[in-house]
Order: structure tokens, then sequence, then C-alpha cells
């Protein structure tokens, strides 16, 4: 496939962040998720609770155990896309297990952790969201 004779392979994949320290720089590398397929697969999106009515079945989306749930499962799929974008920077994580969903959520903590500043922590997201955006230069 080519999209306006440009064969979209050719594109680059990867957005870099460079950490200055004193010893050596930390590179983080990012690169977009093509789809969400092995989330949803191990991370269904939760089904709110409802009730049948004359009209047929209802949900109840303000349900507040349902909203909690909904809430924590936002933040799992923020995880996956942190933790999977990541994958080119070879991080070697301590408490984040790829095959664990239940650790995703561990990586800004372990990042902050391991002496990242909450700024430097925010780039490395930021840095995630723009290998899985388009903006003006893309």
């Amino acid at each position: 496939m080519r999209v306006g004779g440009v064969d979209p392979k050719s594109l680059c994949s990867e957005v870099l962040l460079v950490l200055p320290r004193v010893e050596q720089p930390i590179v983080f590398k990012a690169r977009g998720l093509k789809d969400y397929a092995e989330f949803d697969a191990l991370c269904p999106q939760p089904k709110p609770p409802g009730k049948y009515t004359k009209d047929g079945w209802v949900p109840d989306e303000k349900d507040a155990t349902y909203q909690v749930v909904q809430s924590e499962w936002g933040k799992k799929r923020l995880a996956y896309l942190v933790i999977n974008s990541l994958k080119p920077s070879e991080v070697e994580w301590d408490t984040v297990n790829l095959a664990d969903p239940s650790t995703w959520t561990n990586w800004e903590k372990e990042l902050l952790e391991s002496n990242l500043s909450q700024v430097e922590v925010n780039r490395v997201l930021g840095l995630v969201l723009e290998a899985n955006a388009l903006d003006e230069s893309k």
C-alpha cells in the first residue's frame, strides 16, 4: 500500500526523550501502538449494571461500584499504553509484569522510585501520548 506515493512503513515510528544525567543521559523511546486488541482480550471493558423495564434493558452508568470499576479500567488502559509504547526503551521494570494486568499501574510509582522527578515522569507520559497521536508536525 502507498499513500500519496509514500509507503507508510517508511514513516518514523519512534519519538525520543532525553533526560540529562551527570554520568550518562537517560533516553526514552516510544512507539505508537497499532491497536488495543491485546488489551481488550486481557481486560474487557466493564459493563454497567442495570435492570429490565418495559423498554428493555436499561444500563445504570451512574452506579457507584460501576464508576469505580470503570475508573480502574481506564487507569489500566493508560498503563497498558505507557508500558507497551516504551518497549523500544527496553525498560527493566521491577514491579511491572507485562503478563499481569494487576501490576501495570505501577509504572508511574516505579519511575518515581527510580529517582525521576514528577516533571520527568510527566514528560515520559507526554512522550507516550505524542507517539500515539497525530499532531501538526506528523
